[in-house]
């Protein structure tokens, strides 16, 4: 399965995203997220349980994650990809919706970090600052609807960078301690 995985997250990565979907679609970014799943699997697959739910479920989560990490970013530079003729979703549509766009997939992202509470190694640790970090990523989102600007999105860009890091890093120490 490592090999698989491994290959599998190239292909998606390299031809199918960069090469055909990113210039071409302004939905790239969700099949791209594919990639970063395809790394969280072969992590489990080189660890010996890439079918482990928990594996199959963090791998949800980093799918889940990329648009709202990219697509607010994309938000910011938004002229930028315009003039690169990349059509980013945030280039295609004006910010509001792009904000609607970024919220339908920070929902279940936070959905798929909780849901990980469900694994026998983690639990308060885990689930109370991922819980207090999940809430404020929903915030900045909803702080993103309100108020779509640049500033904003780039708030919600660095939040979705440390969220991702704050997830992984509590489900490493509370299975450890």
């Amino acid at each position: 399965p490592l090999a698989a995985f491994l290959l599998l997250g190239a292909v998606i990565y390299v031809p199918i995203y960069t090469i055909w979907l990113k210039p071409r679609t302004p939905l790239n970014i969700v099949v791209g997220g594919f990639a970063g799943s395809a790394a969280v699997l072969s992590g489990s697959a080189a660890a010996g349980n890439w079918s482990d739910p928990s594996a199959i479920i963090l791998a949800l989560l980093v799918f889940l994650w990329t648009p709202t990490h990219f697509w607010s970013l994309a938000i910011v530079y938004r002229e930028d990809y315009a003039r690169g003729s990349f059509p980013m979703l945030p280039v295609q549509v004006r910010p509001r919706p792009a904000a609607w766009w970024v919220l339908l997939h920070t929902a279940p992202t936070v959905l798929a970090a909780l849901a990980l509470v469900a694994h026998p190694a983690l639990g308060w640790l885990y689930l109370l600052p991922v819980g207090l970090a999940s809430a404020y990523l929903l915030a900045r989102n909803v702080g993103l609807l309100i108020q779509p600007t640049a500033r904003q999105a780039y708030a919600l860009f660095h939040t979705s960078n440390i969220y991702l890091a704050l997830v992984l890093l509590m489900a490493c120490l509370d299975a450890v301690l």
